[in-house]
């Protein structure tokens, strides 16, 4: 009606109150109807109500009960996705067995957690996501009571990694990324080899998967490319010192920007770098670099140690959850990938990222992984070494060729071989010939056994243990009291062995064996002493280097001689000979009582 309005409207046809007219009063029923309908019409909006309130608690799964608690322990790095992905779980109200499931995801250090588990079981939690299965593996080869891995939740492949700003240079001295390389710039037999220019940092693998996993491709790589045990042994060396090992992701990454002479290398997951470059917004980010022969993936795999039937239950709901694509969006958000490699839009490919998943290695078995395991440990060890060195006459005889004597071609091999062992190492050094330290004492102590950097008189022991080796002599009329030497030393390092240390005996001589015309030890005396001496629980082993035209002629008494301790002999035929020697040592010292 053109222009014209009601006055009882407002707009949005909003009408106001108006006050009821009274109405006339029927008799009868209606006294009774009209409260009725008001009783029911209260029953049906407290019915509503209720509905609405239990509906609301009980989510749109609905369930009612009790909670149902179910405990989970993630590794640090995927707990902040998974504690999402439980809390819109714990909104959908899964019933299970009349109860409420309800998850609550804590972090565990995976090393820690893998530690607490006593009789196959590991307190406080029922379920575990650490962050390999390479954990797992470990635990069953010690205790088949321990659950098996379920099925992964994500994936990160442990890359390489270094600071942008390095990265060209890094490329020129060390090529593309690979394990191979990383093993040759960190052999520490490799002295013209790239670690002239790189500096490999590793992640401590007893207490990181991504430092495991990293030593576990790269001793594949090695092997399958038929390069020496000794070079990885000599890598292994390198990385276990205190400066190539760090104990944290994040103190690694922050160490990448650092400045020296050498390029830092480092590996983490792809997932931690993306964190780190997030997170903590370094000046220059750093930068995945994927390895050529492929990798190994920290795989994040479900492992349920709940015994109640009916945690189990909502475990494996939870479980269920983590493969749907909403749980898989958010780890990818994350910077993880999905359990088959793919990833989202955190790893696009941008900022060194690939897009594409590497190529993957299969982990290796539970024997070969406790065998790994095993040596970083022993590798880790100290060295308590004591060294024979061979001054009788012979020693200066001239080896053809060389322009040297034995004695000066053996000093050389002796500080060769003392440039592999790191500076808390400690050691020691004899001189043996015969009736050296007054009549019938073939031997006398030139350096007692100590720390290499301990102060003697203004000297650290090494420099004083190199000036003596160089400085040494040949007693032109002196034989090779060699048995009642190595007796004696054999004696005192039993005596004053080190649990934490790789306890050595090294004679260095010109293999010509003993010769002692005026009585002392015989050769089967000294393998019976040595045998009756052995301790497989704390051994002690002889390690064997000779060198010189003599030295074929006493093989067979040096195997028997080192073969009576879990040690080895090795005849050099040159000096360059001697790192692979000291090395091959190393290796056997590493698999000591038990080696093949």
């Amino acid at each position: 009606m053109g222009g014209r309005h009601r006055t009882d409207e407002l707009e949005d046809g909003y009408t106001p109150y108006k006050e009821p007219q009274p109405r006339r009063r029927r008799g009868g029923r209606g006294k009774v109807l009209v409260p009725l309908a008001g009783s029911v019409a209260l029953a049906v909006l407290l019915g509503v109500a209720a509905f609405v309130v239990i509906n609301r608690d009980r989510g749109a799964g609905g369930c009612g009960g009790e909670a149902l608690p179910v405990r989970i322990t993630a590794s640090p790095d995927i707990q902040p996705a998974l504690s999402q992905i439980a809390e819109r779980f714990n909104k959908a109200a899964h019933d299970v067995d009349g109860r409420c499931a309800t998850v609550t995801v804590t972090k565990g250090v995976s090393a820690t957690v893998a530690s607490s588990f006593s009789g196959g079981k590991a307190a406080a939690m029922d379920m575990w996501i650490p962050d390999s299965k390479l954990w797992v593996t470990n635990l069953r080869a010690r205790n088949q009571e321990v659950p098996e891995a379920g099925a992964s939740v994500a994936s990160s492949p442990i890359v390489m990694v270094a600071s942008g700003s390095v990265v060209p240079n890094l490329k020129k001295s060390f090529g593309e990324a690979s394990w191979g390389g990383m093993i040759n710039a960190a052999n520490v037999a490799n002295v013209d080899g790239p670690g002239r220019k790189v500096r490999v940092l590793v992640l401590d693998p007893s207490l990181n998967a991504a430092g495991l996993g990293a030593l576990l491709a790269a001793a594949g790589v090695a092997r399958a490319s038929g390069a020496g045990e000794e070079q990885l042994v000599g890598a292994l060396k390198s990385l276990s010192g205190s400066t190539s090992t760090v104990r944290d992701q994040d103190a690694l990454l922050s160490s990448l920007g650092v400045k020296g002479s050498k390029a830092p290398l480092g590996i983490s997951s792809e997932q931690g770098v993306w964190a780190f470059n997030k997170v903590k917004k370094p000046e220059v980010p750093a930068v995945p670099l994927y390895p050529a022969e492929g990798t190994i993936n920290l795989d994040y795999p479900v492992v349920v140690v709940a015994e109640d039937a009916a945690v189990r239950k909502a475990a494996e709901a939870f479980r269920k959850e983590l493969g749907s694509e909403a749980s898989r969006k958010t780890l990818q958000e994350q910077g993880f990938r999905t359990p088959d490699g793919k990833g989202g839009k955190a790893i696009s490919g941008s900022a060194g990222f690939q897009a594409k998943a590497p190529q993957a290695i299969e982990p290796p078995d539970g024997k070969t992984v406790a065998s790994m395991s095993q040596t970083w440990s022993r590798i880790k060890l100290g060295t308590r070494l004591l060294t024979l060195l061979d001054v009788s006459g012979t020693m200066a005889l001239p080896v053809p060729g060389t322009g040297l004597t034995r004695m000066q071609a053996i000093s050389r091999i002796a500080v060769e071989g003392m440039k592999l062992f790191p500076a808390k190492s400690e050691m020691g050094l004899w001189e043996f010939s015969t009736h050296l330290n007054g009549q019938g004492v073939d031997y006398r102590e030139t350096v007692p056994v100590g720390p290499l950097t301990e102060d003697m008189n203004g000297v650290l022991r090494r420099d004083v243990i190199n000036q003596r080796l160089v400085a040494a002599r040949a007693k032109s009329t002196g034989d090779t009291g060699l048995n009642d030497t190595l007796a004696a030393a054999y004696e005192q390092m039993t005596d004053e062995y080190q649990s934490d240390k790789i306890n050595t005996v090294l004679i260095l001589t010109d293999g010509a064996g003993n010769d002692d015309p005026d009585g002392g030890i015989s050769n089967q005396q000294i393998l019976k002493r040595l045998k009756d001496r052995f301790d497989p629980e704390k051994p002690v082993s002889v390690l064997i280097i000779a060198f010189g035209p003599d030295a074929p002629k006493g093989k067979r008494q040096m195997d028997a001689l080192a073969k009576a301790t879990a040690g080895d002999a090795y005849i050099a035929k040159n000096i360059l000979e001697v790192r692979k020697f000291f090395l091959e040592g190393m290796k056997r010292r590493l698999c000591a009582p038990n080696c093949d």
